[in-house]
């Protein structure tokens, strides 16, 4: 079922990259670094660039995954933006395995970077309520890699969504959108603003905390 749900999220992905004019897609994420043209190239890298090409490249970066995938990244987005919205519609029903992850790791993904792009463009393209629930089981699960939520980060609190029936963990209530939620356990600075509860303040990540690949590059 990830695989479809990975499938949907991007070809409606691809279709609000169409819809976005110049200026919107030279705009910065909240992925510090990266512009939405930046972000539509990360989206397809998964897709173009396999295990042993990522690995070799790593081997130059003494295996930093952050900068690895920023090296590809940047590649990538020399290419236009008309020939990036194509191979994402194109590689869409790709199934990607990324070690450690699984595909729960494109899934993520295509979550939290969608909300990456839309939120400093003051949009609401969003994923299904359903596509975060499901997501958010799996952020605040055991099995749940470090890439995407620092170990200990959800300890001693209670995460309630107020738009949507889910809930999980027990401690200092945070409370908010469940949007919101996915976005701030996973280091966006900007979406604690949008949680009540005393313990959201405990969600604000460190300067240090800032990840790239799957959680975002120096995310604010």
């Amino acid at each position: 079922m990830i695989y479809e749900l990975t499938t949907a999220n991007r070809l409606m992905i691809a279709d609000f990259l169409e819809s976005l004019d110049d200026d919107q897609w030279a705009t910065e994420t909240l992925c510090e670094g990266w512009t939405v043209h930046h972000m539509a190239a990360h989206f397809v890298q998964p897709m173009l660039v396999g295990f042993g090409r990522f690995f070799l490249a790593a081997l130059r970066y003494r295996g930093d995954t952050d900068r690895t995938v920023d090296h590809f990244t940047r590649k990538l987005a020399r290419r236009p933006r008309d020939e990036l919205v194509t191979l994402l519609r194109e590689h869409a029903a790709d199934h990607v395995d990324p070690p450690r992850v699984g595909p729960m790791g494109p899934f993520a993904e295509t979550c939290l970077h969608l909300r990456d792009i839309a939120r400093p463009l003051g949009l609401a393209a969003d994923v299904p309520a359903e596509h975060w629930r499901i997501l958010l089981d799996y952020l605040t699960s055991p099995r749940v890699a470090p890439a995407l939520v620092a170990p200990g980060r959800l300890d001693g609190l209670r995460l309630t969504a107020t738009d949507a029936d889910w809930s999980s963990g027990a401690g200092a209530e945070v409370a908010g959108p469940i949007e919101a939620i996915g976005m701030a356990i996973t280091g966006r600075a900007v979406a604690v603003k949008d949680l009540h509860g005393p313990g959201a303040g405990r969600l604000a990540p460190s300067p240090t905390a800032a990840r790239r690949g799957h959680a975002p590059p120096r995310s604010r």
